[in-house]
């Protein structure tokens, strides 16, 4: 497969077309880099996938315990109107979050999305609390839009 030869500014010029409110429904954005040779052929340490099934498990089964009177299961089904209790947020992490609501432009919806990332993110973690590493990583998810689309998302 060849690389992309398109300049920068066709890229953006393409991506630029793609709507706003669409940018929004997505929770994760990431770049995947090119694998390493060490990488490619098996002499860096990675995660075995029993090891990466086991955590999201483990997350899971947080998850189905926490919302078991709920009409949902996963941190990313948490309607709007029960963020302030699954999503709570201390003083440090509020002002943080208003920081980046309004240096980054947010909609209402992506903010949500970073809250319930943030959360499984805590859940992995095992943390019952929302801490500002785990804002600062659901953040990094979403910063990959302002390269290709010129906005924050």
């Amino acid at each position: 497969m060849q690389k992309c030869r398109c300049t920068p500014q066709s890229r953006k010029r393409y991506f630029q077309r793609i709507s706003q409110p669409l940018i929004d429904r997505i929770d994760i954005c990431v770049e995947a880099p090119p694998l390493t040779y060490g990488e490619l052929t098996g002499r860096s340490v990675n995660e075995t996938s029993s090891t990466i099934r086991a955590r999201v498990e483990r997350c899971q089964k947080i998850q189905l315990e926490r919302y078991e009177k709920e009409p949902f299961h996963h941190n990313s089904e948490i309607p709007a109107s029960k963020m302030k209790i699954y999503c709570a947020l201390g003083e440090k992490q509020q002002k943080y979050m208003e920081n980046i609501y309004e240096s980054m432009a947010l909609t209402g919806r992506t903010y949500h999305k970073i809250l319930r990332v943030a959360r499984t993110l805590a859940d992995m973690d095992g943390e019952e609390m929302i801490r500002l590493e785990h804002l600062s990583e659901a953040i990094c998810y979403r910063s990959i839009n302002e390269k290709y689309w010129g906005r924050e998302a």
